[in-house]
C-alpha cells in the first residue's frame, strides 16, 4: 500500500509517521536504535534564536500511563543547530521539520528567517504551546490574537511550509486553530502536552524543579483525539496528530479523527524502534479495517462520512 502523504507547499512524506519534537533530540541520539531513513519525518527539538538552559532538575517524572516533563526547551540555539546538527539530518531521508520557539514574536520571526531556504530544512513547526516556560511559549497559544500575531509574523519571513502546534490547555482549541489558519499557517499540529503536577511525598514538595510539567503518553490520547476531531471540522488545512500514539491502530484512530499524518513521541523512550514497527504494520491494519488507501482513512470517523461496515450488516447482541 502506498503510504505517501502530500502536504502543502510541496512537503511530501514517504509515510505518515514522524518523530515528535522534544522526544527525538536532533536525530543522532536514536540513530543506533532506529532506522531513521524509514521515518516519514523528524520534528527536531525546539530551537530558539539564542541558547536556552531550560528548567532546574528534576525534569522528568513518570506517571501511570504517561510522563511529566519540565525540560523547559533547553537547546543550543539556531546557529549551533545549523552548524552541528543539520549536517547529520541532511544525510538521511526523512523530511526535517524544525520546531521553533521564542519569548517574543520577534524571536520567533528571527529563528524562522534564519532557517528559511537552508538545504535540509523542509518545514517549520511553530511551537506556541509549550507549558514549561514562563514567557512566550504556551501564552501565545492561549489567545487567538496572539496566536494570529506569531503565525502571521513567521509567515512574512519564510516560504517554508508552516505548521503551528496547538495547546490542549485552552477553553476552545477550535478558536485558536481558526486564528492560525487565518494568519497563513499551512498545517496544524495537535496536541502539545497537558499541564500537570506530581508530588514527591518523601520530600514534601512538587516532584519537578519547574513545579508543573507537561503530561504526555497514552493517558492523553483521548484528549488529543477529541481536539483533532473538533478542529478537523472547523478548518480547511491538514492536521498532524499526536498525543499518546503507541501502535499502528492508534495511528488509524488519529487518521479517522481527521489527521493527515502523525507524530510519535513518548513511547519511543520505552521502545525506541516503535515508529519502525508502526510503519511496517500500518498497511495491514488499514486493510484489515477495509481501507484501500491511506487517504481513505483520513477523516473517516467525522460526521457525514460513510460507516464501515454498512449499518445493515452490523449486528448487536443483547
Amino acid at each position: 500500500m502506498d503510504l505517501r502523504v502530500v502536504l502543502p507547499r510541496g512537503l511530501e512524506l514517504s509515510n505518515p509517521v514522524m518523530a515528535a519534537s522534544g522526544t527525538f533530540g536532533f536525530g543522532p541520539e536514536y540513530s543506533q536504535f532506529v532506522n531513521i531513513d524509514a521515518l516519514g519525518g523528524i520534528s527536531v527539538k525546539g530551537v530558539s534564536p539564542e541558547p536556552w538552559t531550560g528548567n532546574p532538575p528534576p525534569r522528568i517524572w513518570e506517571t501511570p500511563m504517561g510522563l511529566l516533563n519540565s525540560i523547559g526547551l533547553q537547546n543550543p540555539g539556531v546557529d549551533v543547530f545549523i552548524e552541528k546538527d543539520l549536517p547529520f539530518l541532511r544525510q538521511h531521508q526523512p523530511r526535517v521539520i524544525v520546531n521553533i520557539i521564542g519569548h517574543t514574536v520577534d524571536e520567533y520571526q528571527r529563528v524562522a528567517e534564519r532557517l528559511n531556504g537552508l538545504d535540509g530544512v523542509h518545514a517549520l513547526e511553530v511551537n506556541i504551546s509549550c507549558p514549561n516556560i514562563k514567557e512566550g511559549g504556551m501564552s501565545f497559544g492561549q489567545d487567538p490574537d496572539q496566536a494570529y500575531a506569531v503565525t502571521h509574523a513567521v509567515r512574512q519571513v519564510t516560504n517554508l511550509p508552516i505548521m503551528v502546534k496547538l495547546s490542549p490547555n485552552v477553553t476552545s482549541p477550535v478558536m485558536i486553530a481558526q486564528a492560525i489558519e487565518a494568519a497563513g499557517a499551512d498545517m496544524i499540529s495537535a496536541i502539545n502536552t497537558l499541564v500537570g503536577l506530581a508530588i514527591d511525598i518523601d520530600h514534601r514538595r512538587p516532584a519537578l524543579g519547574g513545579i508543573t510539567g507537561g503530561l504526555s503518553g497514552p493517558a492523553i490520547k483521548p484528549v488529543a483525539l477529541r481536539i483533532i476531531y473538533e478542529v478537523a471540522q472547523a478548518v480547511h488545512i491538514p492536521i498532524i496528530g499526536m498525543g499518546g500514539i503507541a501502535s499502528a491502530t492508534d495511528v488509524l484512530e488519529f487518521l479517522m479523527a481527521g489527521a493527515s499524518a502523525v507524530m510519535v513521541g513518548t513511547i519511543t523512550f520505552q521502545f525506541p524502534d516503535r515508529m519502525n514497527q508502526i510503519i511496517n504494520e500500518l498497511p495491514q491494519v488499514l486493510e484489515s479495517h477495509g481501507f484501500t488507501s491511506l487517504q481513505d482513512a483520513v477523516g473517516a470517523a467525522l460526521p457525514g462520512k460513510s460507516m464501515w461496515p454498512p449499518q445493515e450488516e452490523m449486528t448487536y447482541e443483547s
